[in-house]
């Protein structure tokens, strides 16, 4: 009989009595259906283990078995173009064996085992390769090759390889021999714990921007790839939208989208977009550089810790093989909920609005998963993750989002009143900040404008002086206020209208690049400097208005396409045209 067995359940917090069997962070089978579990504390009398699955009929007396690894991931071809629960269990696969429900104790494989993969190899026999070395290469979607890696703890001479051709997943394809004469076996896959970030060579300073389509990120608050970034912001502002609109028009390699507590709906939305949106970097589906994480609303609790850490385990997967990963994370809010329910079960002091104490480690372990980094195997590869906050009320004061605060650099603050006013993406300008502006400068110069990061300062000069105006116009008016400072209120409106609000649903305005970004920008400017010299002269500021100019610009974003640049002069000829008629 086994010795170790349940002594009590609490929800998906059980306990083990007088056992020494155990280690830290183990994975372990509970009960007869085997739940996956974890260690996650250890005294003298008991064991404490939390269970990832549902524990309803889980009985005390039931056995509970000791696994003498980590909870793990297994990582090769077939992860791409997937989607997982927060433990890896491939959901379609599921659904296939059991509806629409996940059955409790289900236990299957989380790759496909018997699809075959067309594998050309990079070694031979005779040559020495070590950790993270490419060792064969797989065409896993038309977009994506898989590159497999030699796995931690194999050093050695190759003695064996088998011809390039069709293999299935746990096929011998090579034998490395190390300096001890002990064989090692590769097959197109291997494991590796959820909690232990891989290695790299190097970390490198970012210097590049994550390109979105989306103005008001690229322009006034751009994140680096390899950055991080939170988007809180309350019901209905819009955070799953903007998400999504970055996870589609972005120009990451791949992208991982993981659905921490969010509504089935939106996941399955989220699914039906991708699975039919084409991908405008190859002509091809999204859906086939993409991986997503599902654990709703109604999946158990426990799992959603698991379902960051196993996002950003295949996103560093990718990384070491030279791509650049965006990990999308929505939401933070309902992961740190998780942990404030499993401490509270586990009777921990709590700290403020009863999370636990060590909620900001564990969101400082997660972000600092990013980064742009040269990979044990000589390539450069970068994670770049993206957290939606969900404060409760939209106050920005409570611990999740302020703790969030110390450990990215990027800070999209979305407002319900925007939201409110069909203003999308409700980014406040105000509250909002990006700190790798330094850093990208060089590539702004050169692969943009010279001028572009001069405009973006200016943008937010107006953007801030139209905001103190606007103090003064709800106690006094517009019509005290001198012409001028009128100017500056109308071209703070084209910009909050004309180039921040953008239309995911019109096919110019989903998705702009940066050089079409710039433009807009040197047109706005160009038409407040000139209408400020009119105003210089003498004329008043109602003839400048009379023209319809402002208006007119307004549209421009949906009237000049993303590949007709040159019609930008036409513009400028425009405002030429019009302001003469005022002198």
């Amino acid at each position: 009989m086994n010795e170790n067995v349940i002594f009590s359940i609490n929800g998906p917090v059980i306990r083990v009595k007088d056992t020494s069997t155990f280690s830290m962070l183990e994975m372990v089978f509970v009960g007869h259906k085997k739940l996956l579990g974890e260690v996650i504390e250890i005294s003298k009398k008991f064991t404490t283990i939390q269970v990832y699955e549902r524990t309803v009929n889980l009985k005390p007396g039931e056995p509970v078995l000791s696994t003498k690894e980590a909870i793990s991931l297994t990582l090769g071809p077939g992860i791409i173009n997937n989607i997982f629960d927060g433990i890896e269990r491939p959901l379609k696969s599921i659904a296939k064996e059991s509806g629409a429900f996940i059955p409790i104790g289900s236990n299957v494989d989380p790759l496909s085992i018997d699809k075959e993969w067309d594998v050309t190899f990079k070694i031979k026999i005779g040559d020495y390769v070590t950790f993270g070395d490419i060792y064969g290469v797989i065409p896993e979607t038309k977009i994506i090759e898989h590159r497999l890696m030699v796995p931690k703890g194999v050093d050695g001479q190759v003695v064996e390889v088998v011809l390039d051709g069709l293999y299935r997943l746990y096929d011998v394809v090579a034998v490395i021999k190390d300096k001890f004469d002990v064989l090692h076996e590769l097959t197109l896959c291997q494991r590796w714990p959820i909690k232990t970030p891989r290695p790299v060579a190097e970390r490198i300073q970012t210097t590049t921007p994550l390109i979105t389509g989306q103005r008001i990120i690229d322009t006034l608050f751009p994140i680096a790839k390899g950055g991080t970034a939170a988007i809180p912001g309350g019901f209905g502002s819009g955070k799953t939208m903007m998400q999504h609109q970055i996870a589609k028009w972005c120009d990451a390699d791949i992208i991982i989208y993981v659905g921490c507590g969010e509504r089935g709906n939106e996941i399955t939305h989220a699914l039906d977009e991708f699975s039919t949106l084409v991908d405008p970097k190859s002509g091809d589906l999204l859906i086939e550089r993409t991986v997503l994480i599902a654990n709703t609303s109604n999946m158990p609790v426990a799992a959603r810790e698991a379902s960051i850490y196993t996002g950003i385990t295949i996103a560093e997967y990718f990384r070491d093989m030279g791509y650049h990963v965006a990990v999308i994370a929505d939401s933070t809010s309902r992961w740190a909920e998780a942990l404030r329910e499993i401490s509270g079960r586990l009777e921990e002091m709590p700290a403020e609005e009863g999370f636990p104490p060590y909620l900001s480690t564990r969101l400082s372990q997660f972000y600092e998963r990013a980064g742009y980094v040269k990979t044990l195997n000589e390539l450069t590869g970068s994670i770049t993750i993206i957290g939606a906050i969900s404060p409760q009320g939209a106050d920005f004061s409570e611990p999740v989002t302020q703790n969030t605060k110390r450990f990215v650099h990027c800070f999209w603050a979305l407002d319900k009143q925007l939201a409110y006013n069909r203003h999308y993406p409700a980014i406040n300008w105000l509250q909002s900040y990006s700190e790798y502006i330094q850093s990208l400068v060089k590539w702004y110069n050169r692969n943009v404008d010279i001028n572009f990061l001069d405009n973006r300062q200016k943008f937010i000069a107006l953007l801030a002086e139209e905001d103190k105006l606007m103090e003064i116009v709800k106690l006094i008016g517009s019509d005290l206020l001198p012409d001028h400072q009128k100017l500056i209120i109308e071209t703070g409106k084209l910009i909050r209208t004309g180039f921040l609000q953008q239309d995911a649903f019109h096919k110019e305005d989903t998705f702009v690049p940066l050089d079409k970004q710039s433009k807009m920008m040197e047109i706005i400017l160009y038409l407040h400097d000139q209408s400020l010299k009119v105003l210089q002269s003498g004329v008043a500021f109602r003839m400048i208005t009379n023209t319809n100019i402002f208006s007119d610009l307004s549209k421009m974003r949906y009237k000049i396409a993303n590949d007709e640049l040159e019609l930008f002069d036409n513009y400028l000829k425009k405002i030429d045209t019009a302001l003469a008629g005022v002198r």
